[in-house]
């Protein structure tokens, strides 16, 4: 058990780490949970309408996490290596990549989100139903549009600051925003104050108005602070980024961002075949993911620490204390998510009760909520084995291992179950998520075998 299990130290640099994150994403996830809550008190269209848009936005933010990400993995070994110049030039490569998938991301929206959301929209004998939900995505669509700009350049300097040993700040910044679109939530939506009631109108509005508030908070504390960020300084002066560090970015980042794309989409593409059982499953569907999430924060703030740690120990040379701490990291990452889910399932009928709406759809909620606790630690084992890939560079076996698989085993045996067959949905949902055990397996051999163990910031100059 001393392979998988750390001393005080250990888990005190591993909290000090994943803590801030699991902050910042637990009360962005809790006040999603509200956001949710709040707009399911004005109907089950409208819920079920922001919900689709919310499944199709949240491609493009993954997308956007997996364009910095490959770059990051290069501010993380620069940062272990205490090169400076080598993190300014991620920094701009960052903000290029994102400029390129919000002009993408933009366009698509603008002329396909109608397309797009009727994908979700299938019902039998309740058309006036499926327009109600479409006219309202459309109306928060057109409004969401505006803070994809404002996200994506938050992902850049919140990255950035992370993978250089600043955790505290985005944390807080993130804090304040969901606090503000909390506020601004309760204002709009139902009308307080003296605003008129905006309804999903200003859902969009107030989570709009929060991401400028983050950017500005996380963008400004960088550049008052440049004794403590100097990549900061002179990296809006030229945007001239070494050829060879390009090439290598582009080399090891394209995989990781093609994976999230796909990844992405596919899970908007599992949605969808869930979506053929009627609108009452999006509904629940929707209800079930945003509390899930909520308890989800451990094993993706663990995910995220295990790239920065392991990125850092690689970019150090430390190959053997990597490799020691991954094995930690998976026990204590398993063990943490199965306490959780043990939790999440006992609660799991009292959740769906908050929200307005029919009780055949609190009761699918509760039974797609015990799933989910279920495969918590297969969600947890997967997600170290993917950072701990990704941080060694080997983003294109990243690519295999995540989206490829669902491509190739998730949304085929989503399909063919919800087209070709009368199963319950809620069965078909735990064989399509439980199928997850095979990447367990492969990342179990993969990470044994020690092939992630590169430094990959050697000769990245020209």
């Amino acid at each position: 058990m001393k392979k998988y299990i750390g001393d005080k130290k250990f888990y005190l640099m591993v909290l000090s780490v994943a803590v801030p994150i699991m902050i910042q994403n637990g009360i962005t996830n809790f006040v999603s949970l509200l956001d949710n809550i709040m707009v399911g008190q004005i109907g089950t269209e409208q819920m079920s309408g922001v919900a689709i848009v919310n499944q199709l936005i949240l491609v493009f933010n993954l997308c956007i996490f997996g364009g910095v990400s490959g770059a990051g993995i290069f501010t993380a070994q620069y940062y272990g290596c205490k090169d400076q110049k080598g993190i300014r030039d991620t920094f701009r490569m960052k903000l290029f990549i994102v400029l390129f998938i919000t002009v993408a991301g933009l366009s698509v929206f603008a002329f396909s989100g109608r397309q797009l959301i009727s994908l979700y929209l299938h019902e039998t004998g309740n058309q006036s139903s499926l327009d109600i939900t479409m006219h309202y995505a459309q109306r928060y669509m057109r409004i969401m549009m505006v803070e994809l700009a404002p996200f994506a350049v938050i992902q850049v300097y919140s990255g950035t600051l992370r993978e250089t040993g600043e955790t505290m700040l985005p944390m807080k910044a993130g804090i304040a925003a969901v606090f503000i679109n909390l506020i601004l939530n309760y204002i709009l939506i139902f009308g307080k104050f003296g605003m008129p009631a905006m309804g999903v109108e200003g859902a969009a509005i107030a989570t709009t108005v929060s991401r400028f508030a983050e950017l500005a908070i996380v963008a400004g504390w960088t550049h008052r602070n440049t004794v403590k960020n100097p990549f900061i300084k002179g990296a809006y002066r030229s945007f001239r980024i070494p050829g060879g560090l390009i090439v290598k970015v582009l080399i090891t980042g394209l995989p990781l961002m093609i994976n999230e794309a796909l990844w992405s989409s596919g899970q908007a593409a599992l949605m969808q075949c869930y979506s053929v059982r009627g609108l009452s499953v999006v509904a629940a569907f929707n209800i079930s993911s945003t509390i899930s999430n909520v308890f989800n924060v451990v094993f993706i703030a663990l995910g995220n620490a295990v790239g920065i740690i392991i990125g850092q120990l690689l970019g150090a040379g430390k190959m053997e204390e990597a490799k020691d701490t991954v094995w930690k990291l998976m026990f204590f990452s398993v063990g943490g998510c199965a306490a959780m889910g043990a939790v999440l399932s006992v609660l799991a009928p009292l959740f769906p009760m908050i929200y307005n709406t029919a009780e055949d759809i609190r009761s699918l909620a509760s039974r797609f909520i015990i799933v989910s606790s279920l495969c918590m630690p297969l969600y947890a084992f997967v997600n170290v084995a993917y950072f701990a890939l990704r941080s060694g560079g080997k983003t294109l076996i990243t690519f295999f291992f995540d989206s490829v698989f669902v491509w190739a085993a998730n949304i085929p045996l989503a399909y063919i179950l919800s087209r070709y067959t009368g199963m319950p949905i809620i069965s078909l949902y735990f064989f399509c998520q439980f199928i997850d055990i095979i990447k367990c397996i492969i990342g179990y051999v993969l990470l044994k075998k020690g092939i992630w163990m590169n430094t990959i910031i050697k000769e990245t100059v020209t």
